[in-house]
């Protein structure tokens, strides 16, 4: 995971959980696909009265119901500031956000959503009232005009809907807090997600989840977007264990403070149904493509992840065949 030894590694890890016993955890946005299965890992490894899990709804979910929850809306800073300043909270993991096929028709309410969120959260860390900051983007920060195949770091970015522009907007405001202030700031940018541990939340890559729900229940699936849009994709256990990965490592080994590109796989609906049919026997799909369809288009193929991979030792583990298997087996089991 680190440049360290396994010894200093070790060391490191033990000084850093004596810690967290004195100091929380706050994740913001719980409940979502994201940040239930975040809220999870963060428990296993640091205790469950460590990690406190938040979200504006007002019942905790039951799968989380193992630990502290709070209920909080994100733009109320008052009451973000008294949860970190209450329960001395020092790390903040920041999920809560409206994603790309919802914030299209709620565009205002989507950059005030994203971006007074960020800001609450920057401005704690710029009082030195938290330590360190996890903030996700995603690869809706680029646009037609970006490489479509690996698309690099560095690169043209020109989103084209509400939440890309709203991300591209965060991170230049992670790296300025960053630059400006000293804020310890961490970010990637998501591919589409993948999980059957919690519901899709609105973007325009949840074919990829719903499609395995209409699988298991033998039924047809007709799919919203073309048969041959390859989309960047992962599944939601590697990117779990980057969110993590990139927080634990010294800050030394942060070089880019805007956000990492994160690569795991690329697909198309065709190919994902194919893996789906050879593993489960006979499966119908059909296209209908509507409006996430040229949302879909403006985004890349794949994405070029090489400096995740050198400056904090990024790896993907699933593949295509792997990830298919995981999702029939987990909804089958549910």
């Amino acid at each position: 995971m680190t440049n360290l030894s396994f010894d200093d590694y070790f060391i490191s890890k033990v000084i850093f959980v004596e810690t967290l016993a004195m100091s929380k955890i706050l994740v913001i946005g719980a409940c979502g696909q994201i940040g239930i299965e975040l809220v999870l890992e963060l428990r296993k490894l640091y205790g469950s009265q460590t990690v406190l899990a938040s979200d504006i709804k007002d019942i905790c979910p039951k799968a989380i119901a193992n630990g502290p929850y709070h209920s909080l809306d994100i733009m109320d800073n008052n009451r973000l500031e008294s949860i970190v300043e209450d329960h001395d909270v020092k790390q903040v993991y920041l999920l809560a956000a409206l994603l790309s096929a919802t914030a299209e028709s709620k565009p205002r309410f989507a950059w005030d959503l994203n971006m007074e969120g960020l800001f609450n959260v920057l401005e704690l860390a710029k009082n030195n009232k938290i330590n360190k900051i996890f903030w996700p983007s995603s690869i809706a920060v680029f646009g037609s005009n970006s490489p479509m195949n690996q698309t690099p770091q560095h690169t043209t970015m020109e989103p084209s809907t509400v939440y890309g522009i709203s991300k591209l907007a965060g991170e230049r405001w992670c790296e300025y807090y960053h630059n400006k202030y000293g804020v310890d700031v961490r970010s990637i940018r998501y591919p589409g997600l993948i999980s059957y541990k919690s519901a899709p939340g609105g973007g325009t890559t949840d074919y990829a989840v719903d499609i395995f729900v209409k699988a298991v229940a033998d039924e047809a699936y007709t799919c919203y977007l073309s048969e041959d849009t390859k989309l960047p994709m992962m599944y939601m256990s590697d990117a779990i264990r980057a969110t993590i990965e990139i927080m634990e490592v010294p800050t030394s080994q942060i070089k880019i403070r805007s956000s990492y590109n994160l690569a795991g796989l690329s697909f198309n609906p065709k190919e994902l149904a194919t893996e789906i049919e050879k593993q489960r026997g006979d499966f119908k799909i059909t296209y209908a493509p509507d409006f996430r369809q040229s949302i879909a288009d403006s985004w890349p193929n794949s994405i070029d992840d090489k400096y995740a991979q050198t400056d904090w030792n990024w790896e993907n583990r699933i593949n295509l065949k792997t990830l298919v298997s995981e999702m029939l087996h987990g909804l089958s089991e549910d």
